[in-house]
């Protein structure tokens, strides 16, 4: 369930649509440069058939995906944005992708090839990936799921650890995605996960630790602190991060619900299994026990530490993706693990005062603007 009211409101109703260089600067030597390509409406919709029912590939709660080929024969997911005429939901999430993915490449991030802007119309332009998305394959039908060895899981959890990794240690500013999910990790030909759907995702400038802003994300993923209170630090990832590492290993729903204990949430039946000696017997049966089980067990700790209650006792995600790759399979041993943090009532989400959509936009342009300055440009093309 992925919060609608995160973003209502965010821009004055009144105020005229935002011109795509107000927040991408595009003067460099006097040249007009940009570090994506532009493409117009009209070559989009050729190349997804119209933006036809049979292309589309994905749906989400800011617009639809598309496959797309273009006329270098390449092919590309196209996601098509609902922009809200009065609240300007939409434009935001447009905003916010292009922000965070506009001075970084990594190998388990998506990579953003271009946008259209078009009138009211937004558009987002991604290389296209073969597998689809983690909640589609992996999760899906237990003959999706039986495809997926445990080798396989192993190198998907790595992959989410380090890029992740990535965008909170590395670059500067760092990101926080604020929606880590399967449904927003995709693989490529090879399986590699890559993170996508950045929409949600703040910039945090250096020595920042943490920002106020209105509760965004998706109930069984959302860490409990962020979602009470409104504060959103690096943690509130890594908890997401957690859970959906609980996930790939069980195989298991985040959260499930049945007729004699109602709903019910992952995170809670690892920690039970956990206290009571059987973590085991969480690791996905579908595997037939194709796997080690100190290192399954590992991974699962590895999970729960990531959703302790107590957000500064969750690891950093760099120490998490060295947890996952050590051979001292008894490190985690003498670790003592807290009882996880779980949002059960969306009575207790925080539904705070609106940040100011000016105060917004000015963060987002001073950040970008520093990001592109300086970067290399990695093409040249002039603004229609």
């Amino acid at each position: 369930m992925k919060f609608s009211f995160a973003f209502s409101n965010c821009f004055n109703p009144t105020s005229e649509i935002m011109e795509i260089n107000q927040i991408i600067p595009y003067e460099k030597d006097g040249q007009r440069v940009q570090k994506f390509s532009i493409f117009s409406y009209k070559e989009l919709k050729v190349a997804t058939h119209g933006f036809g029912a049979s292309n589309r590939i994905g749906e989400g709660g800011f617009g639809s995906v598309y496959k797309g080929r273009l006329e270098d024969g390449s092919f590309v997911a196209v996601k098509v944005l609902l922009v809200d005429l009065e609240s300007m939901r939409g434009e935001r999430e447009f905003i916010s992708e292009i922000a965070a993915l506009s001075n970084i490449r990594h190998e388990n991030l998506v990579t953003l090839r271009g946008y259209c802007v078009d009138g009211t119309k937004r558009l987002l332009v991604y290389d296209y990936m073969e597998n689809n998305c983690l909640s589609q394959t992996l999760l899906g039908e237990e003959q999706n799921r039986s495809k997926f060895t445990w080798e396989l899981r192993r190198k998907i959890s790595k992959g989410i650890a380090k890029g992740l990794s990535y965008l909170h240690e590395e670059v500067n500013p760092h990101v926080v995605h604020r929606d880590i999910k399967a449904s927003n990790i995709v693989l490529d030909h090879n399986f590699t996960p890559k993170i996508g759907d950045f929409g949600l995702s703040r910039l945090f400038s250096k020595n920042i630790s943490h920002i106020t802003t209105r509760v965004a994300g998706t109930l069984g993923y959302l860490s409990p602190e962020y979602a009470i209170s409104g504060h959103l630090t690096r943690k509130s990832d890594v908890y997401s991060f957690g859970v959906l590492l609980l996930e790939i290993i069980s195989g298991c729903p985040v959260i499930a619900f049945d007729i004699e204990r109602g709903e019910h949430f992952l995170v809670n039946k690892a920690w039970e299994m956990y206290n009571s000696g059987k973590l085991l017997e969480l690791v996905d049966p579908i595997l037939n026990g194709e796997f080690r089980d100190d290192e399954a067990v590992r991974f699962l700790k590895i999970g729960l530490l990531c959703v302790q209650e107590i957000a500064s006792l969750r690891p950093k995600m760099s120490s998490v993706f060295e947890m996952l790759n050590s051979a001292n399979y008894m490190e985690l041993d003498d670790i003592n693990i807290i009882q996880p943090g779980i949002l059960a009532d969306l009575g207790d989400v925080k539904i705070g005062q609106k940040q100011s959509s000016n105060s917004f936009l000015s963060n987002v342009v001073t950040l970008v603007k520093k990001m592109l300055v300086q970067s290399v440009y990695f093409s040249h093309t002039k603004l229609a």
